[in-house]
């Protein structure tokens, strides 16, 4: 393994390439700023970071002691004395409220699914972005979400046409139609006039006493959720529905295997899924060298920068697998309406406890794992920043730690980004921290 020095730090040639040649570029933050910067981060903290993990063995250590001190079921209360006099649980603080600007609808008011993806997988990290908008054709045939597995072989008319059927009914449950006994399976034609959805219904047989058919249309029972559409207004290629602030796509096309047998032409039902991805650096991923990072730290710079691309080979056939382009439609008032493509994207860092032999300290001891995943992620997501569309369209990064102990190691997270946005120059606040609350030491003094 070749080394290089960096301002007292002994680090990985292939990481030192991979930042100076690769990451760095193009963010605004020079080499020196950032070796010199990671060098401070990673000397003045590292003593803190082993007293935290002392204390955390310490502590352990006397619980240890006490339950074998006193075996058998432990009396609650003479537990619960212990565990304050030893500093596990810490007395609860007054009341409070916490407020923080800048973030994105994803966090704040969007309420939808969230994934987690090992990100040294190029193709599975690609997947998870573009995750963002799935077919829900395909997710009823292709699962036993209708109540069966889909059988092997050949194209299944009959459940083709069951997918479509529960698909129209789940539409009329979220973006009800107008009038009574008005059901989407009626529905065989779309057109915008004047800002608003039109649906032509299939015609009816009058009374008895009339003669011939009477045609109707409808409308949505509710006008709003009707937000975009693609193609001529009297003629749509597909139309944009909103419910709960997530958007359901109709795809229209007559000539389309499915859309053709189909009264509406409805081709696909395409709907926002997975809003949020945690691209993870930690429990779904074994980073143990300097080549690791590397592969982990540049498909992250591959999704900032948006261009991260992987060869698949499926069926017989390659084919490159890239990022999602944005959906752009018509809005009801003519305007354009563009609609992310993508999942917006959380890193999760290791937790405080990893070290890694990719950066050696000046004592030749490895480097704490959660500040290089620090500093080297939000400094990597300055190339999404500085994009006027990208990940977060209000100018803000976002990390999960894991694995902290009790609210001295939180405090901890807080200071370790304090430090990297000031290393950086970005303003205090552009990291947004999410606190995993899965260590008991976490959970019962969360407040």
């Amino acid at each position: 393994m070749t080394r290089v020095e960096r301002y007292g730090l002994q680090v990985d040639q292939s990481l030192a390439d991979f930042l100076e040649q690769n990451a760095l570029p193009g963010t605004g933050v020079k080499d020196a700023v950032f070796w010199e910067g990671l060098s401070g981060l990673l000397h003045d903290l590292a003593p803190k970071n082993r007293a935290l993990l002392a204390k955390r063995a310490d502590l352990q250590r006397q619980i240890t002691d006490w339950h074998r001190a006193n075996p058998g079921k432990p009396d609650p209360e003479a537990y619960r004395a212990f565990l304050e006099q030893i500093g596990y649980l810490v007395p609860e603080g007054p009341d409070f409220s916490a407020e923080t600007t800048n973030v994105d609808p994803e966090i704040a008011t969007i309420a939808g699914p969230q994934l987690v993806v090992p990100i040294t997988n190029a193709r599975y990290a690609l997947n998870a972005a573009n995750a963002r908008w799935g077919s829900l054709y395909d997710a009823l045939y292709g699962t036993d979400a209708l109540g069966c597995q889909p059988q092997a072989g050949a194209f299944d008319q009959r459940r083709g046409g069951r997918v479509v059927a529960w698909s129209k009914s789940h539409l009329g449950g979220i973006v009800p139609l107008a009038g009574p006994d008005t059901s989407w399976a009626q529905a065989e034609g779309l057109r915008i006039v004047d800002g608003a959805l039109e649906v032509d219904l299939l015609p009816q047989l009058t009374t008895r006493d009339g003669a011939g058919v009477q045609t109707a249309s409808s409308g949505l029972q509710d006008p709003d959720q009707f937000v975009g559409y693609r193609g001529d207004p009297g003629n749509p290629t597909s139309v944009l529905l909103r419910h709960n602030d997530l958007h359901i796509e109709l795809v229209i096309d007559r000539d389309h295997p499915i859309g053709r047998y189909d009264t509406l032409g409805l081709a696909d039902v395409v709907v926002e899924a997975a809003v949020t991805t945690i691209m993870d650096l930690e429990d779904s991923i074994a980073a143990v060298d300097a080549a690791d990072k590397v592969l982990a730290y540049g498909n992250w710079l591959g999704l900032m920068r948006g261009d991260l691309e992987e060869e698949v080979a499926k069926g017989g056939t390659t084919f490159t697998r890239k990022l999602a382009e944005d959906k752009v439609f018509t809005a009801p008032d003519g305007s354009m309406l563009s609609l992310k493509g993508r999942s917006m994207m959380l890193l999760r860092n290791v937790g405080h406890l990893m070290t890694n032999p990719a950066i050696l300290d000046r004592d030749g001891a490895e480097a704490f794992e959660g500040l290089m995943d620090a500093l080297i992620g939000t400094m990597i997501a300055i190339h999404d920043l500085k994009k006027p569309s990208g990940n977060s369209v209000h100018g803000s990064v976002y990390v999960v730690k894991p694995k902290m102990h009790g609210p001295e190691e939180v405090a901890f997270t807080d200071e370790i980004f304090c430090r990297v946005e000031d290393i950086l120059d970005l303003p205090r606040n552009t990291v947004k921290i999410g606190i995993m609350d899965e260590e008991r030491r976490t959970t019962v003094n969360l407040k």
